[in-house]
């Protein structure tokens, strides 16, 4: 196994339990301690966990990891969501994409459709337009750069967002509650992803399946203000009904819902 597929497991242990040991780990992995303890630091420095006597807890979440951070975790699950995501673009959409991974994984998905015009507050995603010769039509929502999470915030984002009306609003979050809530680690990206919302006939929450039962700091919304939600894996039954009761369709990769 590779240290990078070690360190998603173990990052997944940690997002479950909150917790992990260094000898169980070890045993699990068929490695020596040392290189879990390695392991364990570089999650550390990457802001997603914090080492203690014996092994790590997971990291505060009010502080979302740098964007080149987060484009690395949970991709194959984020590539699913995107897949089935660009599955709802229509050729000549006006579209809204947040500054989160997951956008940046829709967009790369995209690539093949015609005549779209993206709004957007992520410099990432800019990037990546850069290099496209599609007839699409590209507009920054410029604002105050935040250079760890690589996008444009503050009241200048948020005004030439409300001032476009739009099909689609295309956002992720840090955490969907049971309670319906989705949450996010700064009070900045919470106001431009509402601001999103306002703007657009349709909203689709693209979350991967650990986003599920997880709080962040700042609310974003209900579920019930998005028409959708897109995730890679079946949450259950419960997550099913409560969705179902508030109205909002549920796609994911593995039942039939498209």
């Amino acid at each position: 196994m590779l240290a990078a597929e070690r360190r998603n497991q173990i990052m997944e242990a940690l997002r479950r339990d909150e917790r992990v040991l260094v000898g169980p780990l070890a045993e699990r992995f068929e490695v020596s301690e040392e290189t879990i303890r390695r392991d364990l630091a570089t999650l550390e420095q990457l802001g997603l966990a914090v080492k203690c006597y014996g092994g790590a807890t997971l990291a505060d979440n009010r502080n979302a990891p740098p964007f080149k951070v987060r484009k690395k975790l949970n991709v194959e699950e984020k590539k699913t969501v995107a897949t089935l995501v660009a599955q709802m673009v229509d050729d000549g959409d006006f579209l809204m994409l947040d500054d989160t991974s997951t956008s940046y994984f829709v967009l790369r998905a995209l690539h093949g459709k015609k005549g779209l015009t993206i709004v957007t507050n992520s410099i990432e995603i800019l990037f990546e337009l850069s290099s496209l010769h599609e007839d699409w039509k590209v507009i920054s929502t410029g604002g105050n750069v935040n250079i760890d999470v690589f996008a444009f915030f503050g009241r200048q984002a948020e005004d030439t967002v409300r001032s476009f009306h739009v099909d689609k609003a295309i956002i992720s979050c840090t955490g969907l509650d049971r309670q319906g809530h989705f949450t996010e680690a700064g009070i900045e990206n919470a106001n431009v992803k509402q601001a999103m919302m306002e703007s657009s006939k349709e909203t689709i929450l693209a979350i991967d399946s650990h986003k599920f039962d997880k709080t962040a700091f700042i609310s974003v919304g209900d579920v019930s203000d998005v028409s959708c939600v897109v995730t890679d894996r079946d949450p259950g039954p419960q997550w099913r009904e409560f969705l179902a009761e508030q109205g909002v369709r549920l796609i994911c990769a593995d039942r039939d819902t498209l």
